[in-house]
């Protein structure tokens, strides 16, 4: 299926206290978020740390989320796993609980093979009637969906696309073709967001647009109104700031950049650790030359 979103996405940070989930923290997120234009919101996906949640504070954070967008944006759950039966169940949740659609990595670390990756992918879109993304980031799971693979898993009914974080363009300007129609190709990766979109993706997922929703909102814009050259300059524009945001793992540099704008993220769970002073000092910079107050 294709269209299910266009435009931006932004992997939304989830806010910690020392107790738990910052609620009031988080609405400010999503308010500043659909005041600056962003298409959809991505709850729970790597850099909201569903790995060092609860079941419990999983679905909460969904149930607000869902409740404080109010349909103001599209809703994606994070529902991917390294078990099949547990990325099904969690799916079904998700749906159960409001999402427009979900975003499902790859299983990871038990590295399965390509046609393990199609049936993954055939369970979960089987179990649920809303649209699937597929997420491809091999340098964190140690799988890579195939060009190929993608084109079979594109067939599935209800794969609404791929973010794809591969890193190769030759890659993913391959998978594009190949999908072509069938479903639609995200950006997920703030450094190749400009030429994703250029071959015809037909959005993004960001960390970046956390800390510049609006900037990123405006560059996709330039890019479907065909202005390349100033989408450039945009990009270009950003790129000091995103560097900054991938110096340490991700999100742990997104959450002291948040921090530094007063929205509150608090700091990541261990085994993420706070950024590092000299790491914090440049991206400190790098938002003051933007033009950002910090």
């Amino acid at each position: 299926m294709v269209n299910f979103f266009r435009g931006t996405a932004t992997a939304m940070i989830t806010p910690f206290t020392d107790t738990g989930v910052n609620y009031d923290a988080l609405e400010r997120m999503i308010e500043f978020q659909i005041e600056n234009g962003t298409d959809a919101l991505l709850i729970l996906g790597t850099t909201g740390e569903p790995a060092t949640m609860t079941e419990a504070e999983k679905e909460e954070v969904m149930r607000f989320s869902v409740q404080k967008i109010a349909g103001r944006a599209k809703v994606i759950f994070g529902s991917g796993s390294n078990s099949t039966a547990h990325a099904v169940e969690a799916s079904i949740k998700a749906e159960a609980l409001g999402a427009d659609g979900l975003l499902a990595v790859t299983p990871y670390y038990n590295k399965c093979t390509q046609n393990g990756l199609v049936e993954y992918y055939r369970a979960i879109a089987g179990a649920v009637r809303i649209p699937v993304i597929c997420y491809n980031v091999p340098a964190r799971t140690g799988v890579n969906i195939l060009p190929a693979t993608m084109e079979r898993i594109a067939e599935i009914p209800n794969i609404a696309g791929i973010k794809e974080a591969c890193g190769n363009m030759e890659q993913i300007c391959e998978t594009a073709r190949r999908i072509r129609g069938k479903c639609d190709l995200y950006s997920g990766d703030d450094n190749l967001n400009l030429p994703i979109l250029a071959i015809g993706g037909a959005g993004l997922i960001s960390v970046s647009s956390n800390i510049l929703p609006k900037e990123t909102k405006q560059m996709y814009l330039l890019v479907e109104a065909g202005r390349l050259r100033e989408a450039n300059e945009l990009q270009d524009a950003m790129l000091p700031v995103i560097d900054q945001l991938f110096t340490e793992v991700n999100p742990i540099p997104a959450k002291a950049a948040a921090n530094m704008l007063g929205l509150d993220a608090g700091l990541p769970r261990g085994p993420l650790t706070e950024l590092e002073p000299a790491h914090k000092e440049s991206l400190r910079a790098a938002l003051r030359t933007f033009g950002l107050d910090v």
